[in-house]
């Protein structure tokens, strides 16, 4: 009898063990950021209750980068699940880069979209210059070469028959120093984005040029991308996060919940909230798609124009670069 139960024993710890290894544990999802609450990755989940399957069937790791090569290389290296792209950094990503086995996931947020914030380039209220052609002979900053921003702005150039080089001059320089840069008179214009075109000191010395939307249109500015190998293995988990994602990007632009979001921004980015009360999630905030789908529409566009502005060495069709399933999955669950 003693050697039955000990055989029986013997038999539920195996079975216990097995069903223990057996049983799957979440997957870890590193994601990409680089600016919040521009991005909202590393504070999506910030507010208790929102994600319902963290830590269930995923985790996640927000992971802090400069800008779009450090994400390139850490997604070529496989130290990254979902990066972080605007549209022409995906762009030189799957063409120049050869990483064809990317496909844009979601949208992170997107610009120049009606009723929203517009993008633009602003000139010191007090210049002469009243229209582009006044730009000949001047300096422009924009922050990098290829860029979102610089291909907006040499697109505009180029309808007005204007050219780098032959009739202006566009230098680099980061996004924080474009306020200094115009107010010193370093250069005669510089962009308007979010989060530095709501500067109070800035607001008060400058006036927009032109939008990039008048040129443009809406934009795909930024979005997320995944390895599509990593979508298929990890579909179900990918599937209840991007839930969560959705969950939690239409709380924080629910007006309801507005004051609670700007203290969690705020805490997080160690600005005053004042700084943020007077656009941060409205109509002068981007626009987030509340199913976080990206406009393929806009992203082709936008792909077009990179192309034409000499950043591409051919024409990309975005198509088959694209995966919605993941996000079309979650967001039926949501709105059934």
């Amino acid at each position: 009898m003693r050697l039955l139960k000990s055989c029986l024993a013997a038999c539920v710890l195996l079975f216990a063990g097995a069903a223990a290894a057996g049983a799957e544990e979440p997957v870890n999802i590193r994601i990409a950021w680089i600016a919040a609450p521009t991005n909202l990755a590393p504070i999506l989940f910030a507010k208790e209750g929102v994600a319902q399957h963290l830590d269930k069937s995923y985790t996640i790791e927000p992971i802090r980068f400069n800008g779009s090569p450090q994400i390139l290389t850490a997604m070529g290296a496989g130290e990254l699940d979902i990066a972080l792209f605007s549209y022409s950094s995906f762009a030189l990503a799957v063409q120049n880069a050869g990483m064809t086995d990317l496909r844009v996931v979601a949208d992170d947020f997107q610009g120049n979209t009606p009723g929203h914030f517009q993008e633009g380039f602003l000139v010191l209220k007090d210049s002469p210059i009243q229209k582009i052609e006044d730009l000949k002979g001047k300096v422009l900053a924009t922050n990098g070469a290829g860029g979102a921003i610089d291909i907006a702005l040499r697109t505009a150039l180029r309808r007005h028959d204007m050219q780098d080089k032959r009739d202006v001059t566009i230098i680099e320089a980061p996004l924080p120093t474009m306020k200094a840069l115009l107010l010193e008179k370093k250069v005669d214009l510089v962009s308007a984005t979010l989060p530095f075109a709501h500067d109070p000191e800035l607001k008060a010395a400058s006036r927009m040029l032109f939008t990039q939307g008048e040129y443009v249109g809406p934009t795909q500015t930024l979005l997320w991308a995944a390895k599509s190998e990593f979508i298929d293995k990890h579909r179900a988990a990918l599937a209840d996060f991007m839930e969560d994602v959705i969950r939690a990007r239409r709380w924080y632009e629910d007006p309801a919940n507005r004051e609670e979001a700007i203290r969690i921004v705020s805490e997080f980015t160690k600005q005053p909230q004042e700084f943020y009360k007077g656009w941060l999630f409205t109509d002068q905030d981007a626009f987030r798609d509340p199913d976080a789908r990206p406009n393929i529409q806009a992203l082709q566009s936008n792909i077009d124009n990179q192309f034409e502005a000499g950043f591409l060495k051919k024409r990309l069709d975005i198509l088959p670069y694209v995966d919605l399933s993941v996000v079309d999955t979650a967001a039926a669950r949501i709105n059934k």
